[in-house]
């Protein structure tokens, strides 16, 4: 016995702009959690933070610049309309990190609750962008794009990226928060891994 398909209602745009903004919004609080307690995260965010721990840079300044190079990848993976909307994204989550620290102040996070649950705003957040059909970019692009012309796999390349992400920040963040901070990063991606597969959500 087969079930009819679900009928398809595509968002419309101030659906999507108001979801965008959302989720965005809800990204830029995960990562003052994260930063806040001094956690670290794997992908482009993941070496933002590393920079702004080392350096003192501005995260958003950073995440911005980051992303632009992979601005050609993304047209040439996913199309205009996902690109545009992902550069939005990251456009809206640079402005919105450097600003909601002036809005919002933490007097202490513990270590393991930033890490949790800014992890699980951020999944959040990335579900709310990925069901609007778009990201926040990065290196998940370039590994896309690899994949696309070499044949490697993205999920590993993925994950070697994270690997040597959270490794390079021993040098800025100590074993006990790297610990916490691998913890974050295996909730942010059971979240996306539960949530986000195709034919679940349609719109």
């Amino acid at each position: 016995m087969t079930t009819a398909a679900a009928p398809s209602f595509p968002h419309s745009r101030v659906e999507d702009c108001l979801a965008l903004l959302v989720g965005t919004v809800m990204i830029s609080f995960g990562l003052l959690l994260l930063r806040t307690g001094g956690i670290m995260t794997g992908g482009t965010a993941g070496i933002a933070l590393l920079l702004h721990y080392a350096f003192g840079f501005a995260f958003g300044v950073v995440f911005f610049l980051l992303n632009v190079p992979f601005f050609y990848l993304a047209v040439r993976r996913m199309g205009w309309a996902f690109s545009l909307k992902t550069f939005l994204c990251i456009g809206l989550v640079s402005l919105f990190s450097d600003h909601l620290a002036g809005l919002i102040s933490f007097a202490h996070v513990q270590p393991l609750y930033a890490a949790v649950m800014g992890n699980i705003i951020l999944g959040t957040g990335f579900l709310i962008l990925f069901r609007h059909r778009a990201s926040l970019g990065g290196l998940n692009i370039l590994a896309l794009y690899l994949q696309q012309r070499f044949g490697w796999r993205a999920g590993w390349l993925q994950m070697g990226s994270d690997v040597l992400i959270l490794s390079l920040s021993l040098t800025t963040v100590s074993l006990p928060v790297l610990a916490v901070s691998v913890v974050g990063v295996v909730v942010l991606n059971l979240i996306v891994a539960l949530n986000h597969r195709a034919g679940r959500y349609c719109a």
